[in-house]
């Protein structure tokens, strides 16, 4: 009889060591995703960032003949569609 309770007891420890391992294998990937989804944000603002400053950038370093209105770069489809 001596020998149940410590077979009971070696039972919960083991069932207790168990949970504890799930728990901390979850919540290592819980932080894995979680750093993941941050850096995924940076980039997704770096990016952004980077096309507005080129923008503004381009923007006011425009010269006076970017006005008119054949300024932009012809392209070869344009010549040659007459008859």
């Amino acid at each position: 009889m001596s020998t149940e309770p410590q077979e009971v007891a070696a039972e919960t420890l083991e069932t207790v060591e168990q949970a504890e391992a799930e728990h901390a294998s979850e919540s290592k990937t819980l932080r894995v995703i979680g750093w993941f989804s941050a850096g995924m944000a940076v980039a997704t603002l770096g990016i952004y960032l980077g096309y507005e400053i080129r923008s503004r950038y381009k923007f006011r370093h425009r010269t006076p003949y970017d006005f008119y209105s054949n300024a932009e770069p012809q392209t070869a489809n344009d010549f040659g569609v007459g008859i």
